[in-house]
């Protein structure tokens, strides 16, 4: 598969890898693997994506696809995590907000009070573990986080999720050709009604994308 002209090639092997860890499909996540290794992706943002993966794809799948990168990719667990250990709930919480804002924008507040209606405790843990403990850690920025998290929630057939992460990504400082070549990823992963699912529903946010001034 050729790279997309709009990814710089560290980044378009971590979006392959995004998708591949949501698919599940251990020969393709071996296969991912030994190609960020071999292009050189930053151990450190392999790392961060497999640790966010756990919030769009679950415990099961995170674990197989940590299993494969310590093992093929020849990279040691770290003895301790101190980015999560030795920060205060509060320092997590209000990183958490600024994260979610930036992802969210102007929807960021209806965001709060929608998920907060389903049940409060999924607020409290949406801010301060999904967007303060993991998405505000250091390691990868919030523009790679969001576009391998539009891969992700393409993967898994989750169209409001990705139409939010589209919108987030461009609020994180995507263009519009970069979250396209992370679409073209995926594109020959899904079936073709999941494909002009995820384009139409593109289409739509791009038509409707006014940047924060």
């Amino acid at each position: 598969m050729a790279k997309p002209e709009p990814l710089d090639t560290e980044t378009w092997q971590l979006v392959r890898l995004a998708a591949a860890i949501a698919k599940g499909y251990e020969p393709d996540l071996k296969e991912r693997v030994a190609e960020c290794r071999g292009a050189q992706v930053p151990v450190a943002w392999v790392e961060e994506l497999l640790l966010q993966s756990l919030l769009m794809v679950g415990y099961p799948r995170t674990l197989v696809a940590f299993g494969i990168w310590r093992k093929l990719g020849h990279v040691a667990a770290p003895v301790s995590d101190s980015e999560a250990d030795y920060r205060a709930v509060a320092e997590w919480t209000a990183h958490g907000e600024e994260t979610c804002a930036t992802v969210y924008g102007a929807n960021y507040r209806r965001l709060r009070e929608n998920v907060r209606e389903l049940h409060p405790a999924l607020d409290v843990w949406m801010i301060t573990e999904g967007y303060g403990r993991t998405m505000s850690r250091p390691g990868l920025d919030l523009m790679r986080r969001e576009l391998c998290t539009v891969a992700q929630t393409a993967m898994i057939d989750v169209p409001r999720q990705l139409h939010s992460h589209l919108r987030g990504a461009l609020n994180a400082g995507a263009t519009f050709e970069q979250v396209e070549a992370v679409l073209s990823v995926v594109n020959t992963l899904l079936s073709y009604d999941q494909w002009r699912g995820v384009k139409d529903l593109w289409q739509t946010v791009r038509e409707g994308w006014e940047p924060v001034e």
